[in-house]
């Protein structure tokens, strides 16, 4: 039941309160014999600062102690942690009490005399919860991290939320996945993401672009070499499938992986082992594969320059990266945020967005994607972008009032995407009396808390 300390404290730890000394000592020995780590206390309050100082996994505390009693402690342990669970040891009189504890949040209550089974049942059912509980905690704080490194998953459009779903999904389930995507479009972001968000973040990510290497040392590079394999291997070195012992393998534009090549990968894919270049040595792997494309390999095997057998025994899982340019709802969202890293990064102030920018923002149909939105943003904040861009120049399609219209929707929009969906800061922007703004809004089918 190990979790990560960091999490919330140990998630092992129980702490029992009661001030009577032989109750301490029996209960400890039941709870110890089942393999739990126990901290006894004869009094509430320093109960309470050992709980502060590092957090157990649980606390099991009598009703009636000297000091503080056992309900007010609860509620005390509650302030602290709502999720952090509590077993109430109540005489006869007090279960009426314990009941109501329980409707608070408590986790269970034990009326004495009780069983040394009964406490060590409760206690276990309580720290599995507990250990659930940290994981999701550790899970979403993964998550949460990630979305701050890679700004590249923001996002407001359902594209990008399917996305972070299936993403955060598939990490969980440990399978090999194929990942399809346009250049820039964030193939190694995702990569990364579902290395982080799964079981195997504590071991090694490694990286491997199968187009960036000549093919003479592709296969040195995967996997490995004993000294003396050939002419010039002076030592001996591990491979890059080697090193992902325990983690991810990422190998990002597989499709230019040298034919001859994909068929040794398939056998490592199938027989999960290593033969390194020099050894019949045949060394055991565990990871995970996460390969990369930008073309469609159904058509390449088809097409006879990827095999097809690699091709379907990578394909066990797909995720799809949308372009930038089919969901341009983001574009603005990613600009500011990119805007405002640049600005940090080269001690600037961020630029203004003037409305020749905005208009390439919107029109641009980004085929570098968020790559090429990132270095747009990066010139901007240095003052280089201005001429890549042009007065803006109403829509061509549709009449005038059409035109006013589509325009007058879109600037509203980006001004609540740069407010965070609040009105009120987005009508003081664009100088229109908030009711006005909202009856637009409306008008237009916007939904501002689709933006915070």
């Amino acid at each position: 039941m190990s979790v990560e300390e960091g999490a919330g404290g140990s998630a092992e730890r129980v702490v029992f309160i009661d001030d009577e000394a032989d109750v301490c000592r029996a209960n400890r020995q039941s709870l110890e014999l089942d393999g739990f780590t126990v901290e006894t206390f004869g009094a509430a309050e320093p109960a309470l600062d050992a709980i502060l100082a590092d957090p157990p996994g649980l606390v099991v505390t009598d009703v009636r102690l000297p000091d503080l009693d056992g309900i007010a402690l609860f509620g005390r342990i509650k302030a602290i942690d709502p999720e952090l669970p509590v077993i109430l040891i109540t005489g006869h009189g007090d279960i009426r009490m314990a009941v109501g504890a329980m409707r608070d949040g408590a986790y269970d209550f034990l009326a004495k005399p009780y069983p040394a089974e009964s406490l060590v049942a409760s206690a276990r059912r309580a720290l599995e919860r507990r250990r659930l509980v940290l994981e999701n905690r550790t899970l979403r704080a993964r998550l949460e991290a990630a979305v701050e490194e890679d700004p590249a998953f923001l996002g407001i459009s359902p594209e990008m939320v399917r996305l972070r779903r299936l993403v955060r999904e598939v990490a969980q389930a440990d399978v090999d996945v194929l990942v399809f995507g346009e250049t820039g479009s964030g193939k190694e972001v995702v990569a990364s993401a579902l290395h982080r968000w799964s079981r195997r973040v504590g071991r090694n990510f490694v990286a491997m672009n199968c187009g960036a290497l000549p093919d003479s040392v592709v296969e040195s590079e995967l996997f490995g070499h004993e000294a003396g394999a050939f002419t010039g291997a002076l030592k001996r070195r591990v491979g890059r499938i080697e090193h992902a012992q325990g983690g991810t393998l990422f190998l990002d534009e597989i499709e230019s992986m040298p034919l001859g090549l994909q068929v040794k990968l398939l056998r490592v894919l199938q027989e999960r082992a290593v033969e390194p270049l020099g050894t019949n040595e045949i060394r055991p792997i565990d990871m995970r594969v996460v390969a990369a494309t930008k073309v469609d390999l159904g058509q390449a095997a088809a097409q006879g320059t990827f095999r097809d057998d690699l091709y379907h025994r990578l394909n066990v899982i797909t995720i799809a990266i949308p372009p930038l340019r089919d969901r341009r709802e983001d574009v603005m969202l990613l600009f500011q945020e990119f805007l405002t890293r640049a600005a940090t990064r080269f001690g600037r102030e961020p630029a203004p967005i003037t409305p020749a920018v905005r208009e390439h923002l919107r029109r641009h149909d980004w085929p570098g994607n968020v790559r090429e939105l990132g270095h747009f943003a990066e010139r901007h904040a240095l003052g280089l972008g201005q001429h890549e861009v042009s007065p803006p120049e109403a829509a061509t399609a549709g009449t005038l009032a059409e035109q006013v219209d589509r325009f007058e929707r879109g600037l509203i929009r980006e001004e609540l995407i740069m407010a965070g969906g609040d009105v009120r800061i987005a009508a003081e922007s664009l100088g229109t009396p908030r009711k006005t703004l909202y009856d637009k809004i409306a008008r237009h089918g916007l939904t501002p808390t689709d933006y915070r």
